[in-house]
């Protein structure tokens, strides 16, 4: 089995073949706002694969939703907007100040008290976003 961050590289260099000089005219045309209709369709698909237990087409469908979250990445990097490295270290940094119960020596006792305490992190990450 491959190292996932090799599988990583190897997509990454086919998503970059597609925009290339010679690649896909349907992929280099697209756009953040031709995308959405496309985000929508494969959700729904991915939700109808959990529903239905097809682990075999939710592989499938995951894989066609990571595709469409690398070409918006990389639309916006190419215009200068973020690159899918700052989506990485966006999440991961999301996922660790949202969890101190595990990263930091915060004790939450039961799960509401951790549902409570990811509220008030998320309430106080949005209000820094608004000033």
């Amino acid at each position: 089995m491959s190292q996932p961050n090799t599988r990583f590289s190897e997509l990454l260099a086919t998503i970059g073949q597609l925009l290339g000089d010679t690649g896909c005219p349907w992929d280099k045309q697209q756009t953040n706002n031709s995308l959405k209709k496309h985000l929508n369709s494969e959700l729904a698909e991915i939700i109808q694969a959990i529903e239905n237990n097809d682990h075999e087409n939710l592989c499938e469908e995951l894989g066609d939703m990571l595709y469409l979250i690398l070409l918006i990445s990389h639309i916006n990097a190419k215009d200068g907007m973020f690159s899918i490295e700052d989506v990485l270290q966006a999440i991961n940094e999301k996922l660790i100040r949202r969890h101190p119960h595990v990263f930091a020596e915060v004790v939450c006792k039961s799960e509401e008290e951790l549902r409570e305490q990811w509220l008030a992190i998320k309430a106080k990450e949005k209000a820094e976003k608004l000033n």
